[in-house]
């Protein structure tokens, strides 16, 4: 009897709490795969299953034997909608509320804050294993070289092969990465094909984890979020699948349009009452209309890759025998995107040359520029329509036109809160649950519903402290109750971007674009093409709203409501006094923008580390900092580390640190006047947005550290002189 309990108890202390309800796996945990599907820029109307011509069977499979949500909600954003789906939090909350730049408040870091959870990490630590394949950005610290604390495997994903970065080519993206070290598309060790394109990629590194994890971790569920960058601009696509559409949309967008509302009524998936909201561009007023049909031919061939991509990832679960136990969830992160990037020629080159006329980038080489400025093979990239989308070396959008075909019957685009930017379908497919084939789910709900899901299939719990940081606690609700035709019961649904805000309760929609625009407000029932304002006719109603929507933003971290500081610099100002702790805002830090300048530090080391001064962060500034006694002046351009560094090593005493950086960007560093280091790091070229501190570093790390890098000792007297 001892020995029986001694083994159970040293059971119990080797692999944690075992699994009942809601615990650590083990041998026999039979809870579900849970698999999350993303694409990027895509309409409500797009795939074949919600109305789309756009074929797309794999999609149509799920969601035929499963369901369809028709009320399913992002955040009309790429960067908020990510970090709110992660962390099951308003965007805001999660230090996401635009994109990747700090605007100087909680709720807009630009950087996913360590008071919220991943659902990796949460998942991690009740016994799944975490996948992840595909795109990023809920981070600003993109470079390879740079600080990775908010990377994904230091965000809960046991495996990671994707981009850090937002955008970029499909033949070559930037920031690519594999755990947590950038590859290129030829020197990737794991996976080099005959003909990379990142869709491809996305969905056999997908497939790749799922073989790998039978052979690895057979006895653990798994999660995995594939994030596709399909279809956001740049139109590349491979040859074959754009042959597919030739000719498809040759009638433009009214005729494509009315095709997609007609068939979305028929289907049952809108109401008849729904009026097609206004045209946006007349098909026979534009000029390059074949330009114009190709970029929708490229679009809808970059969809139809996705979807053959998402077919192989269904069909190795279908190998492994574990589709039934998988629930797949695929949604999108904003409405069609209007943005017109690359739709006009860049630096007056207008056709592509007929031979390189830049020097071949090795297989080493790697793609920094979110649009590339040439090729692998030294083609330059080309913008605007002189040349046909698809191809490597052309970076082009698709335009309004045909965004407003994309978000077909509803108004307004990604950045907006209007249903054209926040509606995307869900398609849900879980075999062993979801017994609804085919059906359509009318209930309301959003992105922050999903972490609250995951939890509630995986049984899992949601901690309220985590690192020793207070957890906040989920907005969203478990959709699972809604997989099985029940009621989810919520308040409210709310949202901000740039100013544009909306709330929603129950079939009420309270909306404004912009942050001076009016409220206006639709019964989404009758109207959700939001086409007949009711606000003056329901006044009582809008200011409850109205008022429901404030004390949410004050609460969720929204206000100041698009904050976009006008900095007014110190340009004429040369001289700076500075001493330990000294933090100024960017508006009182010294102007370094494309300037030479000159640092002298009076320190007091007691330790080999920490920043002296640093202004700036992971894109844009300058830092004086020791790395394990070696002193190191660091100048960071456009994302990209330039450093010079001392040979020997500091030890612990008193002394002057000093740097002098050249109009012409020759750095010199010295000690106690010794020359310790010197070469080319080049000057700042745009005013950094964090300010200057010193003895730490307290936003965006500018050198190889994570931030804050408290220097160990003093910074008794500092100066910082600016040439003019």
């Amino acid at each position: 009897m001892r020995s029986a309990l001694f083994i159970f108890l040293l059971t119990v202390s080797v692999t944690g709490t075992l699994y009942a309800d809601n615990c650590t796996a083990t041998a026999h945990d039979s809870r579900p795969n849970i698999i999350l599907i993303m694409s990027d820029d895509m309409g409500y109307s797009d795939i074949g299953c919600y109305g789309g011509e756009i074929d797309t069977p794999n999609l149509n499979r799920l969601a035929s034997n499963g369901l369809r949500f028709t009320q399913f909600y992002n955040t009309g954003r790429c960067c908020p909608t990510r970090a709110c789906l992660l962390t099951g939090v308003y965007p805001h909350q999660a230090g996401v509320g635009h994109m990747m730049n700090d605007r100087g408040y909680d709720g807009y870091r630009g950087d996913l804050n360590k008071q919220t959870m991943t659902i990796a990490e949460v998942l991690k630590n009740s016994g799944y294993a975490t996948y992840m394949s595909g795109k990023w950005h809920v981070t600003k610290h993109t470079a390879n070289d740079g600080p990775k604390f908010n990377w994904p495997q230091q965000r809960g994903f046991d495996k990671f092969y994707g981009t850090i970065h937002g955008a970029g080519s499909f033949y070559d993206p930037n920031s690519l990465t594999r755990g947590n070290e950038w590859v290129s598309p030829y020197n990737d060790p794991k996976y080099q094909p005959d003909t990379y394109y990142y869709t491809n990629a996305i969905s056999d590194n997908a497939t790749m984890f799922i073989n790998e994890h039978y052979q690895q971790e057979p006895e653990k569920p798994f999660f995995m979020y594939v994030a596709y960058t399909a279809a956001h601009w740049p139109m590349h696509a491979l040859p074959q699948d754009i042959a597919k559409y030739k000719g498809k949309y040759d009638a433009g967008y009214g005729a494509i349009r009315k095709a997609r509302y007609e068939r979305m009524k028929k289907m049952g998936l809108i109401k008849p009452e729904w009026k097609l909201s206004p045209q946006a561009w007349e098909w026979g007023h534009i000029e390059e209309e074949e330009w114009e049909v190709r970029c929708m031919e490229v679009y809808a061939a970059m969809i139809d890759r996705m979807d053959q991509g998402i077919g192989r990832i269904v069909r190795t679960l279908e190998q492994q025998g574990q589709l039934d136990n998988t629930l797949i969830l695929f949604f999108q992160d904003n409405g069609g995107c209007a943005e017109g990037l690359g739709r006009k020629p860049r630096n007056n080159l207008k056709t592509r040359p007929e031979e390189p006329t830049l020097a071949a980038m090795k297989p080493s080489d790697f793609q920094t520029d979110m649009i590339p400025e040439q090729t692998r093979d030294g083609y330059p990239t080309v913008l605007g329509p002189g040349v046909l989308p698809g191809p490597d070396g052309t970076y082009i959008a698709y335009g309004e036109g045909w965004a407003n075909v994309s978000n077909t019957p509803f108004r307004m685009y990604k950045h907006y809160v209007h249903e054209g930017g926040i509606s995307t379908p869900l398609i849900a497919y879980w075999p062993k649950q979801i017994k609804r084939h085919g059906e359509f789910e009318d209930t309301p709900s959003h992105l922050i519903d999903l972490m609250a899901t995951c939890v509630d299939v995986a049984k899992a719990d949601y901690p309220k402290t985590f690192h020793g940081e207070t957890i906040k606690p989920m907005e969203g609700r478990s959709l699972v109750p809604a997989f099985h035709g029940r009621e989810v019961e919520r308040e409210a649904i709310y949202w901000e971007h740039e100013g544009n805000r909306a709330i929603r309760v129950g079939d009420w929609k309270l909306v404004a674009r912009g942050k001076n625009g009016p409220w206006e407000l639709y019964n989404i029932a009758e109207d959700r093409s939001e086409m007949n304002d009711l606000a003056n006719t329901h006044p009582d109603r809008t200011a409850q709203m109205e008022a429901m929507w404030q004390k949410w933003a004050e609460r969720a971290n929204v206000l100041p409501l698009d904050p976009r500081p006008e900095a007014t610099f110190k340009k004429n100002k040369k001289k700076f006094k500075l001493s330990q702790g000294d933090d100024l805002n960017r508006e009182n830090a010294p102007y370094i923008e494309k300037r030479g300048f000159q640092v002298s530090a009076d320190v007091e080391l007691t330790g080999n580390n920490g920043v002296i001064i640093a202004q700036g962060g992971s894109s844009s500034g300058w830092s004086l900092y020791l790395n394990e006694g070696i002193l190191n002046f660091a100048i960071r351009r456009g994302g990209k580390l330039h450093q010079i560094s001392s040979s020997q090593k500091l030890t612990p005493q008193k002394g002057t640190v000093s740097v002098n950086l050249e109009k012409e960007g020759y750095a010199q560093l010295s000690f106690n006047s010794d020359l310790l280091a010197e070469g080319q790091t080049g000057l700042v070229t745009s005013m950094p947005q964090d300010g200057i501190q010193v003895g730490s570093d307290q936003k965006g790390a500018v050198g190889n550290y994570e931030t804050p890098y408290l220097l160990e000792g003093n910074v008794l007297h500092a100066e910082v002189i600016i040439e003019k």
